[in-house]
């Protein structure tokens, strides 16, 4: 089976000094054609939380991909077939399916309590 790129996976929040998002530091490597989870747990001194994924390709801006909410879930339109994500107490999981060379790029998990606020990054390499 052909094997898909490392695929380091990194954090954005919204930043509150109590809220933050935590991500594995381990790579993970996938065949094509597999299914993969990317983890993202949270914590916040909030429910009304808002997650968020993205997904940056070399040499590439950040593409929304979905968010996940008390105020309703959605996904950018080439991204609906094979990515989902369950909103959980304090976790956001994204899961791909049928994986593709071109999934090979750098993934975002964001916290927001509204859908704006001053962004902070926290890289923590992961890979497929």
């Amino acid at each position: 089976s052909r094997k898909i790129s490392r695929v380091p996976h990194c954090s954005l929040r919204y930043t509150k000094s109590e809220d933050r998002v935590i991500q594995s530091s381990e790579d993970v490597f996938a065949a094509e054609g597999d299914t993969v989870t990317l983890d993202c747990t949270f914590e916040s001194s909030y429910t009304n939380n808002i997650l968020f994924w993205y997904k940056q390709e070399v040499n590439g801006f950040p593409k929304y991909i979905l968010k996940r909410g008390p105020y309703g879930d959605g996904n950018a339109p080439e991204f609906k077939d094979r990515f989902d994500a369950k909103l959980n107490k304090t976790s956001v999981p994204l899961k791909i399916q049928k994986l593709h060379l071109s999934d090979s790029a750098v993934y975002y998990c964001a916290l927001s309590l509204t859908l704006f606020g001053d962004a902070h990054m926290d890289p923590a390499p992961l890979g497929i």
